[in-house]
């Protein structure tokens, strides 16, 4: 077994998909519409479906916001350098909610983005990234 997605519903499918390509750097992998359903799904992530976990963003037509509730966490990625790729977030427009620095109680150093929908990225430090 292994993990193939993590599914985030989505206000705005065109504004998601540019924060997690053009911001997060990822590629989007397929796009489909179901109008019998009315919804589209989007694959996004930084390598094939085949070789890694991806995100699947879920547009729900005529749906432009959601509660995020108290039970979703986060989406965690890793970097080589999370100053820099707080740094670079920003220059691409997007929001960082937590500048680079020591987890609470730890040493490992962590930030935190945030995607237009709410949903938060942690950027976690790691240089083989």
């Amino acid at each position: 077994m292994r993990i193939l997605h993590t599914m985030l519903r989505v206000g705005d499918l065109e504004r998601s998909i540019a924060f997690y390509t053009e911001v997060l750097g990822m590629r989007l992998l397929r796009r489909t519409d179901y109008p019998e359903g009315k919804f589209t799904l989007a694959f996004v992530g930084f390598d094939d479906e085949d070789k890694s976990a991806v995100i699947e963003l879920t547009h729900n037509w005529g749906v432009t916001h959601y509660e995020l509730g108290t039970g979703f966490g986060h989406i965690a990625l890793a970097v080589p350098d999370a100053a820099a790729a707080c740094a670079a977030i920003r220059a691409r427009g997007g929001k960082v909610v937590r500048e680079a620095g020591p987890m609470k109680g730890g040493s490992t150093v962590i930030a935190f983005a945030e995607d237009p929908d709410g949903y938060k990225i942690e950027l976690i430090e790691r240089k083989d990234a």
